[in-house]
């Protein structure tokens, strides 16, 4: 069964509108057998959420989104979740890790202007009791998003380099 879920979730990481019955037929197996094996990592939280790519470049709505490196100390008996679920809680934070190496976070958050980012940093985000300091990134173009080319190959569309 765990090889069948595996093959489902990579089948639905790739397109989440496929139905059951497409699955089944894609890898030879009862439609039943797939929509009970969906249903268990439903329930189980194996499958968190179906949800689209969206290339943000495409539409006239400007956004900016940054990714926040966060050095922080960790609390005694709570170490990082504590100050995780902080973070988390903001509605601007759009995805959240722990990492190894030279910060413990990386923050992705989505605001609509550089201001709004800048205004998350410091108001919000460093006025956290054990956070240390930050250092944001601003994401100025999306090549690729979760495995997929977004961007076209045009020489003509290049950003500028000027050393």
């Amino acid at each position: 069964m765990e090889k069948l879920k595996r093959k489902i979730l990579k089948l639905l990481s790739e397109d989440c509108r496929l139905s059951p019955e497409k699955i089944a037929l894609m890898l030879g197996t009862d439609a039943s057998q797939v929509k009970a094996a969906i249903e268990e990592m439903e329930k189980s939280g194996a499958i968190v959420k179906y949800s689209a790519i969206v290339n943000e470049g495409k539409l006239s709505e400007d956004r900016v989104e940054a990714l926040i490196e966060v050095k922080v100390t960790p609390q005694k008996s709570r170490g990082f979740d504590a100050i995780a679920e902080e973070i988390y809680r903001f509605p601007e934070v759009k995805s959240l890790y722990l990492m190894s190496g030279g910060f413990d976070f990386t923050v992705v958050i989505e605001g609509k202007s550089l201001n709004d980012v800048a205004l998350f940093v410091s108001e919000k985000l460093s006025a956290i009791e054990n956070v240390v300091g930050t250092a944001t990134h601003f994401i100025l173009k999306k090549y690729k998003i979760e495995g997929i080319v977004v961007t076209e190959s045009d020489s003509n569309n290049r950003i500028p380099f000027h050393p």
